[in-house]
């Protein structure tokens, strides 16, 4: 089986992981930008670009893996920032764990944390949290 049971809809899932996958690849690239020119410290620098991929996942999830037509609001910026700042954590602390204590050079350990922190946080908190799925409006 591809996906866990619990993957109600692999298309949404796929989708959004496409949507990571490109606000990563400009996360990546902050991250590199600030540590290798900025010098700024790993945790920081994943803290920030984990911030402006982010911008990039809330177009791609919004429109393309959910689907979402309704109008952007506060509060789904809101339910969005709060899982954004809360997968940024995340991947601060992992990185500061895998990239930092274990040694694994730091591209690598980006790669590794953001699969992680996209299965077990960003994805079910978005579908959860942010993008969800109201029944329409009895006629």
């Amino acid at each position: 089986m591809l996906f866990p049971r619990s993957v109600k809809n692999p298309r949404e899932m796929l989708a959004a992981g496409l949507g990571g996958a490109i606000g990563t690849a400009i996360d990546f690239t902050v991250l590199v930008l600030l540590v290798e020119l900025g010098r700024v410290s790993i945790p920081v620098s994943a803290f920030l670009a984990a911030s402006a991929g982010a911008v990039v996942c809330f177009v791609m999830n919004k429109h393309v893996a959910f689907r979402d037509r309704t109008p952007v609001t506060l509060h789904q910026i809101g339910r969005f920032g709060i899982v954004a700042v809360a997968a940024a954590l995340l991947m601060a602390l992992a990185m500061r764990i895998v990239a930092v204590d274990l040694g694994l050079p730091y591209p690598a350990a980006k790669v590794l944390c953001a699969a992680l922190v996209f299965i077990a946080w960003t994805y079910p908190a978005q579908r959860r949290l942010v993008f969800l799925r109201r029944p329409a409006p009895a006629v």
